[in-house]
């Protein structure tokens, strides 16, 4: 990407870039056309292992996914085409979301996207819209992305729910169950090479863990049967409200784009 470019994608994200100096190794190096790496490599070990499930008492509500009957879930949209699965998507009533959606909100983006962005909820806007990551918090990430070279056009952008949970709610447990069999197979379609999860809430639902978001950071873990990596960051929304951890966010994604070149 041309560096005036870069440098206009990070200020937009309110990035400040670092100038290097004689005397001071800037922190952050931003070569156009190299991946950028933090000043202390992460350790290669943070590239294999796969985030252990924590134990299914110590799992929040909003976490907690049953194996089991995820598993038998699963079976139910494998093998289901794009037309198929997005019509069973519009016509869901397997959790009582169906009762107070506007509609689904079932993705948008290339299908044959190599970076899957997977958000927590649809929210008021997304469920008026049927389009997930609209309004501020969708400029943001769109501004996240070109930050690494991707345009919005470019990636697959879903949720883990299909449908709003009223007031903005975190996901109930059987909520999150009875959709991720929609996600798995969306992933199935695509076979994206790298899966971004935007936010705790879509972290720890994805890795069914009660760890927090700042313990999953800049760590390649592995999702379902195809073990796509998947890296955890913050969510746009939240950006919003605290812009100090743009930075962080930006590690995440520079990270990330590591790992999709490895892969």
């Amino acid at each position: 990407m041309n560096r005036a470019l870069r440098k206009e994608y990070l200020h937009a994200i309110g990035i400040e870039t670092w100038v290097k100096r004689e005397t001071i190794a800037a922190p952050i190096q931003l070569r156009a056309g190299a991946v950028s790496a933090p000043a202390d490599p992460v350790p290669p070990a943070n590239l294999a292992p796969p985030t252990n499930p924590a134990p299914a008492d110590l799992v929040p509500p909003a976490a907690r996914v049953s194996a089991a009957g995820a598993a038998s879930a699963a079976e139910r949209e494998r093998g289901v085409d794009w037309p198929q699965l997005e019509a069973r998507v519009a016509a869901c009533m397997r959790c009582p979301l169906h009762a107070t959606r506007t509609q689904t909100v079932f993705g948008v983006g290339s299908r044959q996207a190599q970076w899957l962005i997977v958000g927590e909820a649809p929210g008021a806007e997304e469920d008026a819209r049927g389009e997930p990551f609209v309004g501020r918090a969708g400029q943001l990430l769109n501004s996240m992305l070109r930050a690494v070279g991707l345009a919005r056009e470019q990636v697959y952008i879903a949720n883990v729910l299909k449908c709003r949970p009223p007031g903005n709610r975190d996901p109930a447990a059987s909520e999150a169950a009875e959709c991720l069999p929609y996600l798995e197979q969306q992933i199935a379609l695509l076979r994206p090479k790298i899966l971004l999860a935007v936010g705790r809430i879509a972290a720890q639902n994805l890795l069914r863990t009660d760890s927090p978001l700042g313990r999953l950071r800049l760590k390649a873990h592995r999702f379902g049967h195809s073990q796509v990596p998947l890296i955890a960051t913050y969510h746009p929304a939240y950006l919003l409200r605290t812009p100090a951890d743009k930075r962080k966010a930006w590690e995440d994604l520079k990270f990330a784009r590591e790992v999709c070149a490895r892969v």
